[in-house]
């Protein structure tokens, strides 16, 4: 099923109305789809890398209104949407394991470590900002600083170094991002408990 999903969402890349597509499922990533914009994304960009640029912006705006879109589902209808999704994709309790121990600082460091490795999925992030009740107006803005790093850092690299960063960034970006994102939760664990 995962695998004709993401053979799916490739093929979107080529289509006439592929930044309508890419706003679409970067929309829907942030709240209930499975696959990641990037799948789309870095297709479109390398195939037209004077766009990278234009892309990164769309899938920025689109996965931040879908940020959005997720809080209101975890703060106005966590029992009615959230919970059966969660339950869908066998992240309920993990969720629950997150939700018992989170706050506005491990929001934080979630959106950071989700918008460098997916690590968790923005959408497990944005439905539990709502489910916490994390101020709207500060979950937009990291949102925004979050995900617009991501697709910003990748339209450059795809400008600067074209198709030979492609494999890099499929095959071993994700692991440098998630020492990062490792190091960074070390860092908070650390601070948390240092002082």
């Amino acid at each position: 099923m995962l695998r004709g999903l993401y053979n799916w969402t490739l093929s979107l890349a080529a289509s006439k109305s592929a930044e309508w597509w890419l706003a679409f499922i970067a929309f829907v990533e942030s709240s209930v789809f499975l696959v990641p914009a990037d799948v789309l994304y870095l297709p479109m960009a390398l195939s037209r890398p004077e766009r990278a640029y234009r892309y990164a912006l769309i899938a920025t705006v689109a996965s931040v209104l879908g940020g959005i879109a997720g809080w209101f589902i975890g703060h106005y209808a966590y029992d009615a949407v959230a919970r059966p999704i969660l339950e869908f994709y066998g992240k309920y309790d993990e969720f629950e394991k997150l939700r018992a121990g989170a706050g506005t600082g491990f929001i934080i460091l979630m959106l950071i470590t989700s918008g460098a490795a997916h690590l968790p999925p923005i959408k497990v992030v944005t439905i539990l900002s709502g489910v916490i009740g994390v101020n709207l107006a500060l979950f937009i803005v990291l949102a925004i600083v979050a995900r617009g790093a991501r697709f910003l850092l990748l339209a450059w690299l795809l400008r600067r170094y074209g198709e030979p960063i492609r494999e890099f960034i499929e095959k071993r970006l994700g692991l440098i991002a998630g020492a990062a994102a490792a190091a960074l939760i070390l860092l908070y664990i650390l601070v948390k408990y240092a002082l």
